[in-house]
């Protein structure tokens, strides 16, 4: 079969970011803006609390966050399809104007929830219609009983546009205008976007143009990092100020509390990973010897191993949607067949054409309850697995869509869970299906790259970030400083397995800059291992095992981690022997790679 591998945005709105209609939508938006402050000041909740009247503010935030989602997501989407189109900043502004709207009126709800009494408050919950969402509007209430006074907050909220967003778009624009140049064998020098310089100097088999590349993008992060520098202290020191506001205690509080955990299960998984990361350096090692080096340059961590000249086997995009579908196939019909309609319907933006941005992605289109997936496909193994971890993301909203609205807001933590399952499917599918021991090494060298970059690179942007925000608490960090933390983090976090590092990777991971989750990346690793001991169950009882995945899924919106686990796994993970397990199968695949090309 032919899967189409281009998004249909007309569908959505026809014309563009100039659509007619979804100006119209916008206009729209804001009249129901309009009509639910009307609600919210005419029937104060905290006077006259009821379930009906409870209910009906719900709906009403649900249908205008729904339309917001819908025309944002739609604007993100065109943007990074065709990242020459001008005018889709200028549309992104309406809906960030409707959505900072919406956030000062949410938060007149949510302090009339805080307003109603104690005892009115249990009672509402003893309501048939609000049992099943309980938890999240318990949740909120004690979120919103860090709010400053009404006026406060409506400050807070117009002030972040060019506040934390306006920072994080600053990144975004000077980025979108570095080049990084690169001389072929030729002698000839062409200038490569950061994206397109990314990609080679990670993947490109010639160590020589991964060495030049390297030396080029430092050279080029350096040039523009006193913009870089200027830009993480300010958006991450107006972070610190609102959290000060807002009565944080530290500033993991505010990720944590996000992402459902507590500290000591962020303690007891990095504890794990610290103390059983010698597999992953002895691979490092290993793969240098491999490749012929001493040690490796940063810039070989990620690159190719070809065994006497084999590589592994490559798809076209139709083959990789074809064999996601048969091996989701073989762990569950509902998996397979939701895959296969949304490759089938146009749901994944896969083309390889210039003009799109890099990286990929899974966004919701909430008023239809559709995802939609973005990615460059270039027939590559890891490419198939990308479409896979998308598709796994994409599953997660799925078997949500029916459950109460607020009760599918999961965090990111537990939103990489999914997708990581999904990976891993696919990935020893991959290599089950080598045809020999030196194919098989190529594919374990792509696998474990996803591990030293969950246990070693992760490890290392944690640890820098923890760093930079106790400083940054004191006051401005210089670049020089910056440089200093970041090559501290990653020879804490690589041990002694690499000949250089990366000063400037604070400026050249955008993870650090985006502005609406603080600490955007230690929930990577928490979903890579809590994968891996679902994965592991599923290995020990297949037999129905998608139901009781599903059923897991369903409880992320509406469950601490902790319990969740607790709930479908049984076990505790404040205990590092949970993560130690996930670990060790990783270590498994390391020693095997070890074997092989010893």
């Amino acid at each position: 079969m032919n899967y189409p591998n281009t998004w249909d945005l007309d569908s959505i709105f026809p014309g563009g970011t100039k659509s007619k209609e979804l100006q119209s939508k916008l206009a729209s938006l804001k009249e129901d803006i309009q009509t639910y402050q009307e609600t919210l000041n005419n029937e104060d909740l905290s006077k006259d609390p009821s379930a009906e009247k409870l209910q009906a503010l719900l709906q009403q935030q649900e249908t205008i966050g729904k339309g917001i989602g819908q025309a944002a997501t739609f604007v993100q989407m065109y943007h990074d399809a065709f990242m020459d189109d001008e005018y889709a900043d200028v549309v992104m502004g309406q809906v960030m104007d409707l959505y900072s709207d919406m956030q000062k009126l949410s938060n007149t709800f949510t302090k009339q929830l805080v307003a109603v009494a104690d005892a009115d408050w249990q009672q509402l919950l003893e309501n048939e219609s609000l049992k099943e969402i309980a938890f999240t509007l318990n949740e909120l209430r004690d979120k919103g009983k860090r709010l400053l006074s009404e006026e406060e907050e409506k400050l807070i909220a117009e002030l972040n546009q060019d506040g934390l967003a306006a920072w994080s778009n600053l990144y975004d624009t000077v980025v979108s205008l570095m080049t990084i140049p690169l001389t072929d064998k030729d002698g000839e020098t062409r200038q490569l976007s950061v994206g397109q310089a990314m990609n080679r100097m990670y993947a490109d088999p010639d160590p020589t143009i991964r060495k030049q590349l390297f030396e080029n993008w430092e050279a080029a992060w350096s040039k523009y990092a006193p913009i870089f520098a200027d830009t993480i202290n300010h958006l991450d020191g107006y972070r610190l100020t609102l959290q000060r506001a807002h009565q944080r205690k530290s500033h993991l509080e505010e990720p944590l509390e996000y992402n459902r955990m507590t500290e000591a299960t962020l303690d007891a998984m990095w504890t794990a990973v610290a103390n059983n990361k010698q597999p992953f350096i002895d691979f490092l090692h290993q793969k240098a010897n491999v490749l012929g080096m001493e040690k490796l340059g940063w810039q070989d961590v990620e690159a190719p191993v070809a065994m006497n000249g084999v590589q592994p086997k490559t798809f076209t995009y139709d083959e990789a949607c074809d064999f996601v579908i048969d091996n989701f196939a073989t762990f569950g019909p509902k998996m397979s067949a939701f895959a296969k309609h949304a490759l089938e319907n146009r749901w994944v933006e896969a083309e390889d054409r210039s003009n799109k941005r890099p990286g990929g992605y899974c966004t919701l289109l909430p008023e239809w309850e559709e995802s939609r997936i973005f990615m460059t496909f270039t027939g590559s193994p890891s490419d198939a697995s990308t479409l896979a971890h998308e598709l796994g993301h994409a599953f997660h909203s799925h078997v949500m869509k029916d459950l109460p609205d607020l009760n599918r807001e999961y965090a990111m933590n537990v939103a990489e869970t999914a997708s990581t399952f999904a990976e891993t499917i696919i990935t020893n599918a991959t290599l089950a299906g080598a045809a020999s021991e030196a194919e098989k090494v190529t594919l374990l060298n792509t696998k474990l790259e996803n591990a030293t970059a969950m246990f070693l690179n992760i490890h290392a942007r944690f640890l820098f970030e923890d760093a930079f925000y106790t400083e940054r608490a004191k006051g401005i960090v210089s670049e020089k400083r910056l440089n200093e933390l970041m090559v501290e983090a990653q020879k804490q976090a690589y041990g002694d397995s690499l000949a250089n590092y990366h000063p400037h990777f604070w400026c050249s991971k955008l993870h650090f800059f985006i502005d609406d989750i603080p600490f955007y990346n230690f929930p990577y690793t928490f979903g890579f291992l809590f994968s891996l001991g679902i994965y592991a169950e599923y290995l020990k009882h297949p037999e129905g095992f998608e139901e009781k995945y599903i059923a897991l899924l369903q409880d992320t919106g509406a469950m601490k981690v902790e319990d969740l686990a607790a709930k479908h796994l049984g076990v505790d993970i404040t205990k590092q022997d949970f993560w130690e397990a996930g670990i060790q199968l990783m270590a498994e695949d390391a020693a095997e790679f070890i074997r092989l090309t010893t």
